[in-house]
């Protein structure tokens, strides 16, 4: 087919994109001063579309004010360039001016259609779910509200927004549905820990004409995971293995099998599962290392570690956070300081509090209290010192008899959590072991004036595939 395109707009757009491409905002200029000149920007679209996009790809701080003289200098009217400009404000991290800008059309009368509400929806959930609610009020009035899109980010957005009662309301008004709006209802769902409901609405979608994706899959087994009830997990997996034939190189479903397994006690499972990917992905090393920390295989954690290494697949943050905790299961403080070590030494991870609180209590369970407390004084940022670096001091000042040292960790842990009960019960046990009676009814009377009382221990059991 011939371009419909007279060959100079094609010769600009061509230019555009490559000005775009080079992120060459003088370019771009240039070729916007020549449409004025020429009057070529007035009869295009798309030359107005794709002038409005290469600026706020390339402008590294857009100004609303800044946009509106833009706007008003060919006096755009038509929505796809307004289209383009906010969506391309979302995708950028800017989704205050891309509101701005589905204001600036309302006032001025441009035509408003779905796609600039789904985009505007979507810039609303990284703000404030009011901005979205507004938005949810112009669809409802402006005829819109039958549209599957909209209705999918309407519900996207308030189950993002943890609103999962009015994400249901949407999905249930809405006259068609699809895999996606039901997806984004049990993500919801399963964010929320309403997991229960989650589950009816798995199974209620067959009854509803909505077919199961890999992505509801994960969900469902998700939930799952979240309520430990490794039946149902498994009967999920039986209808996985049964309809999606590219299960081994589905990254994210893989993971959901490997974590539910994981969270049910059920390593042997997680580990067939895990064999079962067809490439080295750093998400399934990363899951599996976790089933092995979080069931107390501490070597494998390392051993795991390892191969991981030798396959060149490049760990995350959360791989080492797992492998130096196993390290200190295991005794071995100089390999777990080496990996600490190696995070910003061979793969540029800044360490964050998380893994300065895995070293922290390598080094008390090793018994170098002066170790750890060298590398708490040496952190970055004394306020990221967490509730779990203070109680780890607190249980070896407890061991070795630092009293005063181990009131100090336990003063500065109930700082950040004053109600943490476990806190009380360590320092209640390090007074009973050294004999201060005293001090035990003091914080035994300090926990009644606050309401404090220790958590009751209880267990969970499985009645018709269900846990609780």
């Amino acid at each position: 087919m011939f371009s419909t395109t007279p060959p100079v707009h094609e010769s600009l757009i061509n230019l555009l994109a490559k000005s775009s491409q080079t992120n060459n905002l003088k370019s771009i200029k240039t070729i916007h001063a020549h449409l004025l000149r020429t009057g070529l920007i007035f009869i295009s679209y798309k030359l107005q579309t794709d002038l409005t996009y290469t600026y706020t790809k390339c402008s590294k701080k857009p100004n609303i004010q800044t946009l509106i003289t833009f706007f008003n200098s060919f006096i755009i009217t038509h929505p796809i360039p307004f289209n383009s400009i906010i969506s391309s404000f979302v995708k950028n991290g800017y989704p205050v001016i891309a509101l701005k800008t589905l204001s600036f059309m309302h006032v001025n009368n441009v035509s408003i259609d779905s796609y600039a509400l789904c985009s505007s929806l979507t810039a609303s959930g990284l703000i404030d779910v009011q901005f979205g609610k507004q938005i949810h009020t112009h669809v409802v009035k402006s005829g819109w509200g039958c549209s599957v899109y909209l209705g999918s980010a309407l519900v996207d957005l308030y189950s993002k927004s943890m609103v999962v009662d009015d994400a249901r309301k949407v999905f249930d008004e809405m006259p068609v549905r699809n895999t996606v709006c039901v997806n984004a209802l049990l993500s919801g769902y399963s964010d929320a820990k309403m997991w229960m409901d989650g589950i009816e609405l798995f199974r209620n979608m067959p009854g509803l004409n909505l077919c199961y994706d890999n992505w509801t899959f994960s969900v469902a087994l998700s939930i799952c995971g979240g309520m430990y009830a490794n039946d149902l997990g498994s009967q999920i997996h039986a209808i996985v293995i049964r309809t999606v034939f590219d299960l081994q190189t589905d990254v994210f479903l893989l993971s959901s099998l490997i974590d539910l397994y994981g969270k049910c006690g059920m390593v042997i499972k997680a580990k067939q599962v895990f064999n079962m990917a067809r490439f080295a992905d750093v998400v399934l090393w990363t899951s599996m290392l976790g089933v092995y920390g979080r069931n107390g295989h501490h070597q494998e954690v390392i051993q795991l570690f390892k191969n991981m290494l030798i396959k060149k697949i490049r760990p995350d943050g959360v791989a080492f956070v797992t492998v130096i905790s196993a390290c200190g299961h295991t005794g071995q403080v100089g390999l777990g300081t080496e990996y600490f070590e190696s995070m910003a030494r061979d793969f540029g991870l800044n360490p964050s509090p998380e893994h300065y609180g895995c070293l922290v209590d390598l080094f008390c369970r090793a018994g170098e209290l002066e170790k750890a407390w060298n590398v708490v004084n040496k952190m970055p940022n004394e306020a990221s010192v967490s509730v779990t670096v203070w109680g780890a001091l607190l249980n070896v000042c407890c061991d070795q008899g630092h009293i005063d040292l181990g009131k100090f960790a336990a003063q500065r842990a109930l700082e950040l959590d004053p109600i943490n009960t476990g806190i009380y019960v360590l320092l209640s046990n390090m007074f009973a072991k050294y004999g201060l009676w005293d001090e035990i009814e003091q914080l035994r009377e300090l926990m009644r004036d606050k309401g404090i009382k220790k958590d009751i221990g209880c267990s969970w059991i499985g009645v018709n595939n269900y846990s609780g």
